[in-house]
């Protein structure tokens, strides 16, 4: 046979395989989605897309609806564009003329208390024998910083965001073993008497305290287990903890502390536990990158929603803080396809369950999902699921689109 012939030949067996491929990698499309209508009512929707980000199915999904904690997807996105992957915030420790330790903050949202413990520890040889006053400035963000959607009780969900924060700004305890007493409820974390005070106040119905910005209660709670632990390492401190500023040309800077989690990591976290606390605390360092020193919450929504707009093009969108706590933020089915065809590089970052990554978004009358659905072939189909209406659980629906991917 000519070679000519031999290469018709070979291009038709070629055209014939990939149009096979074709149809059997996009075979989802014929597959029947009249169950869904009947199942997506008023104030729900739903969408599914394929690997090339095509719509495969939608209801609608024009509509404007309230994210929750889906939205923490976006935030993560803007901090990887702000931020850098690799960033890693940092703490600053100055000792100025007369002695006095001054603790700066940059908004680390994972200062913990063993990490404390490691910072006073490599701080200290610098510091011995003693110091005067500790001082803590938390200038970098504006204070005090009021999170929409966030209410004065107990949970964790409702911890305040600030420049310099640890432990994630609530204090566990339990009832000790005389009645009327109270220890740590963490074997790493001491009950100082700067948090027992506020314990005692009337009024609390559990076992936690969050911190709040009255009388500057979290950057002192900070001062108070950093001084803590210094005195662990051996370092006495003569005077008191006080809010103060790091002043040009009193002091000097004896220490930087970088986070051991990159922002990457810290997004992890994040959505995993889906930490309205990390994810604002992330905003607003943001806003403090983009526009300059104090970091503040409309700086932050404006820095999101600039990158939204010019990066992932979604001009039509309410957002008012990054955590999803607010029932304020609005997006449409669309525009979260969008944040989750951006995301697709980094889903390995997602909650997973069986062959599904995705983000949950709860709140009282909202339950959403939005994610990927990975086939056998280990290609991702981005699925949007907007359950705006008591009563009603995302997670069928989702169960149901796995079934037509797979």
């Amino acid at each position: 046979m000519p070679i000519k012939s031999i290469y018709f030949e070979l291009l038709k067996i070629f055209l014939f395989l990939s149009g096979f491929f074709l149809v059997a990698s996009s075979s989802v499309t014929a597959h029947s989605f009249e169950s869904f209508e009947s199942l997506i009512g008023d104030n729900e929707s739903i969408l599914l897309a394929g690997p090339d980000g095509k719509i495969l199915y939608s209801k609608n999904a024009d509509q404007e609806m309230i994210p929750a904690s889906t939205i923490k997807l976006l935030t993560s996105l803007a901090s990887f564009h702000f931020l850098g992957k690799d960033y890693r915030f940092k703490t600053e420790f100055y000792l100025d003329n007369h002695q006095n330790l001054v603790i700066k903050g940059f908004g680390d949202p994972l200062l913990i208390s063993e990490i404390v413990d490691e910072i006073a520890a490599r701080s200290a040889p610098l510091l011995l024998p003693a110091i005067n006053d500790l001082l803590v400035d938390d200038s970098h963000f504006s204070q005090p910083l009021t999170i929409p959607g966030i209410s004065s009780t107990s949970r964790p969900y409702n911890a305040p965001n600030g420049a310099l924060c640890v432990n994630f700004n609530t204090v566990h305890f339990r009832q000790g073993p005389v009645p009327g007493t109270w220890i740590s409820a963490e074997p790493q974390t001491p009950l100082l008497p700067f948090a027992l005070e506020r314990i005692k106040q009337p009024g609390h119905q559990s076992n936690r305290i969050v911190l709040s910005h009255h009388q500057n209660d979290i950057s002192l709670y900070a001062g108070h287990i950093f001084g803590y632990f210094l005195g662990k390492n051996g370092v006495n401190i003569h005077g008191n903890v006080h809010i103060g500023k790091v002043s040009i040309g009193n002091g000097r800077l004896i220490l930087t502390y970088e986070s051991g989690f990159t922002v990457e990591q810290v997004s992890r976290e994040l959505l995993e536990y889906s930490n309205n606390f990390i994810a604002n605390q992330l905003l607003v360092a943001m806003g403090a990158k983009k526009y300059g020193s104090p970091g503040n919450l409309r700086n932050g929504v404006d820095a999101v929603k600039s990158y939204a707009q010019n990066q992932l093009g979604i001009h039509q969108m309410a957002l008012v803080e990054g955590s999803g706590i607010s029932r304020k933020n609005r997006i449409c089915a669309k525009n979260m396809l969008k944040i989750l065809e951006a995301f697709r590089p980094h889903y390995h970052l997602m909650k997973k369950e069986k062959n599904a990554f995705y983000k949950t978004g709860t709140l009282h009358g909202v339950s959403n999902l939005a994610g990927f659905i990975q086939n056998a072939n280990g290609r991702l189909y981005p699925f949007v699921i907007f359950i705006n209406r008591a009563g009603k659980s995302s997670i069928p629906l989702m169960e149901m689109l796995m079934r037509k991917v797979n």
